[in-house]
């Protein structure tokens, strides 16, 4: 009978990339996987069983919320246990009283992202983080193992539990027909994902003003006051908002663009210039074959540049934008083979293949035979 592992999220979607279709998916080959998440009926998913947990939307109530989960954690009875969210920490010590092994999954820097958290007073975001990341450490410690998707975390994390791996977003490759190039005006430029300030949509949206092209912009946003200001900018009537796409819908987008635009700030949470690999995006524009403008992000540089698959600018520079973005539409055979090379990259490095390798061994180590 094949172990049983459960995997645990009070606030992530049931089907979300990472946890669901990445993680619980590959580890349902060799395991018997199960997921908690919030708000879902039970059933059982692509070899996953998924049980629901409802999340209330008061704050006040979800301690009752970590509750039910922790109950439900019990009666699952798995030997390993696999958390994924910030405020499930404090339960991993409990399990492990039990007998059980247990992962902590940090998908953030956590104490880097309290830094930028605006509904705190600027003034407390410091004292905040010091005590957060005081927290996070004594109870990493008493972990099996910790789990991360990005160089900079991996390093902060194994200098607290030696049993510390980083399996990053990479996308599941598969082949897609050859992506050709739009011919004619207007040409297209592409996101899709988070409509809000992380991406720096308003930047993109003023680079238009020195282009031919169009923005096919889709995803969430959660945040309706920046939905509005993006809105109210003139180079708004170049903007295609698509709205929530499923992913088939969101690779026909990329085949309708010329260029992806993934654009972040040089924030804490990205380890400032240095930079994250836990962004899907960049990799997903790369397998569908076009080239890239992105933030010149130390280890997006090392990608974009080392493969030749994009451009590198300056995030909070429309001028820059647009002379990339320029460069690409206008040398179509430069981008094509740019393209070409991007795809190459995640076939022979950049897929989840990779990282699935690094989540089963890890579990082998923590699963005796």
């Amino acid at each position: 009978m094949a172990t049983r592992i459960c995997h645990i999220t009070s606030l992530h979607p049931a089907n979300d990339i990472r946890i669901f279709h990445k993680e619980c998916v590959s580890l349902a080959k060799q395991y018997e996987v199960w997921l908690i998440a919030p708000n879902i009926e039970d059933d059982t998913v692509r070899g996953v069983h998924r049980i629901g947990v409802p999340l209330p939307k008061s704050r006040l109530k979800r301690q009752f919320h970590l509750k039910r989960v922790l109950q439900k954690a019990l009666e699952v009875d798995a030997a390993v246990y696999h958390l994924h969210d910030p405020e499930l920490l404090s339960m991993g010590p409990k399990l492990r009283k039990r007998g059980k092994k247990v992962i902590f999954d940090s998908h953030e820097d956590v104490p880097m992202q309290i830094l930028t958290k605006e509904y705190l007073p600027r003034w407390s975001r410091k004292p905040l983080s010091r005590l957060y990341a005081r927290y996070e450490r004594r109870l990493m410690k008493r972990y099996d193992a910790l789990v991360t998707v990005t160089p900079s975390i991996l390093e902060r994390l194994s200098a607290i539990n030696r049993q510390s791996v980083m399996v990053t977003n990479y996308p599941d490759y598969r082949e897609l027909p050859p992506h050709t190039p739009h011919e004619g005006e207007p040409h297209y430029i592409c996101f899709a994902g988070g409509v809000d300030e992380r991406y720096m949509h308003e930047y993109v949206i003023q680079s238009l003003q020195y282009t031919c092209t169009r923005y096919l912009l889709a995803g969430p946003c959660f945040i309706p006051s920046y939905f509005k200001n993006l809105q109210d900018l003139p180079m708004w009537s170049r903007v295609d908002y698509q709205g929530i796409l499923p992913p088939e819908k969101v690779m026909e987008l990329y085949a309708r663009a010329d260029v992806g635009i993934v654009l972040l700030d040089y924030s804490p949470n990205v380890g400032y210039r240095k930079g994250t690999l836990g962004v899907l995006k960049m990799f997903e524009y790369m397998m569908a074959g076009i080239p890239v403008v992105a933030t010149d992000l130390e280890l997006w540089k090392e990608i974009i540049e080392g493969y030749d698959c994009g451009i590198c600018v300056d995030p909070h520079d429309p001028h820059a934008i647009a002379n990339a973005i320029n460069t690409l539409v206008n040398n179509p055979d430069k981008a094509r083979q740019m393209g070409e090379n991007g795809r190459r990259a995640v076939k022979e490095k950049y897929n989840w293949a990779t990282q699935e390798q690094t989540l089963l061994s890890l579990y082998k180590t923590l699963i005796p035979e």
